[in-house]
Order: C-alpha cells, then sequence, then structure tokens
C-alpha cells in the first residue's frame, strides 16, 4: 500500500506554489506601462465642502531649468514651458513650479523686482491677490508674479482684457515671496 501524504503538506505546498505564481505576475507587471491621470487641481468655482480628489503624485524629476539663463541667485521663467525655478546662489534650482501667466508676457531677458506689494488687493481679473513682485511692464500693463489668497487659478480670461499678472499656487507663493527682495533678478527666456 502506497504511503499517503499529510494534508498538511498538500496545503504547505500550494500556498508555496501560490506565493511563487503572484510573484512572477508582479514582476512581470512592473516591466510593463503604467497608467497616468492628470492632477485636479481645486478650482474656484468648486462647491464649498466638495471633495477635492486629486490622483497619487506621480514622482518624476522635475524639468531642469533652462541652459541659457544666467547664473547666480535669481528668478528663471520660463514663457513657453510656463514655469518658474528659484536659483539659489551656486546656480541650483532651490524649488520649481508651474504658473498661469497673463494676457500680456514679457519680453525674454533679464529684469529684477523693482517693488513688493505686501498687502492683498483685487487683481484685474477680480480675484483677491497676495504677494505680489512688480518686475517687468509692457503695453501699459505691469507684469508681477502673485497667487490669489483663496489659492485658486485663474479662470480664462475673457477676450480683449489685458492682464500682466503671472499667478502661481498658493505655497509657491509664499516661496517666491520669502525668496525675492527688491532686486532679485528675473530671466525671462522663451
Amino acid at each position: 500500500m502506497p504511503a499517503r501524504i499529510p494534508s498538511w503538506a498538500w496545503v504547505s505546498g500550494l500556498t508555496v506554489g501560490a506565493v511563487v505564481a503572484v510573484g512572477v505576475l508582479a514582476a512581470q507587471a512592473d516591466r510593463g506601462p503604467h497608467p497616468t491621470a492628470a492632477v485636479a487641481r481645486p478650482h474656484a468655482s468648486s462647491p464649498a465642502g466638495a471633495p477635492a480628489h486629486t490622483p497619487a503624485p506621480r514622482h518624476t524629476a522635475p524639468p531642469a531649468p533652462p541652459a541659457d539663463s544666467g547664473t547666480g541667485h535669481r528668478i528663471v521663467y520660463s514663457l513657453g514651458l510656463k514655469r518658474v525655478w528659484l536659483m539659489d546662489e551656486r546656480g541650483m534650482p532651490s524649488r520649481t513650479f508651474p504658473v498661469w501667466p497673463g494676457t500680456v508676457n514679457p519680453d525674454p531677458g533679464a529684469y529684477a523686482i523693482s517693488q513688493r506689494q505686501p498687502d492683498p488687493v483685487k487683481g484685474s481679473d477680480g480675484v483677491r491677490i497676495e504677494h505680489i513682485l512688480y518686475f517687468a511692464g509692457k503695453s501699459g500693463v505691469f507684469i508681477a508674479f502673485s497667487n490669489a489668497v483663496d489659492g485658486s487659478s485663474p479662470p480664462p480670461v475673457a477676450s480683449g482684457i489685458k492682464t500682466g499678472g503671472v499667478r502661481t499656487g498658493k505655497a509657491d507663493g509664499t516661496a517666491l515671496w520669502d525668496f525675492a527682495t527688491k532686486g532679485t533678478r528675473v530671466v525671462v527666456v522663451p
């Protein structure tokens, strides 16, 4: 009569086989394409109390600052990328973030923070803004970095309205305000 295999041995063997199969499938899935999702930002028109669903952030490195953006302590503003870099004394980026430009853009070139507006005011789009850092002017419009007091991103501007605000997120606006004193260089690149 053949020897009988105990039930605990069968269960252990099946468990080991299942763990190995899951490990193989996980390794194959890790090599395949991964889904991506756009990051939702809260908007001023979101109903109060509505949950803001933001997908988990993707861990990708932010873009490097443009190569021809100068040296030393400065703010670099890329018109094409709609992005700002805060560059430390060594010329290394200490922070970077996206921005929402107005309808009037400065010409590429070097500028300096000419005025800091410490008190919140109403922007040309009707939104209360703070951390206002003026650095350029064009076509009779002052151009400045700022952020909305309520943290909202700017809505599309009606045609014909000239706006020179370069809007940042609230935390980025605070970081920019702390970084830039009067006279801080602003390098605008295409």
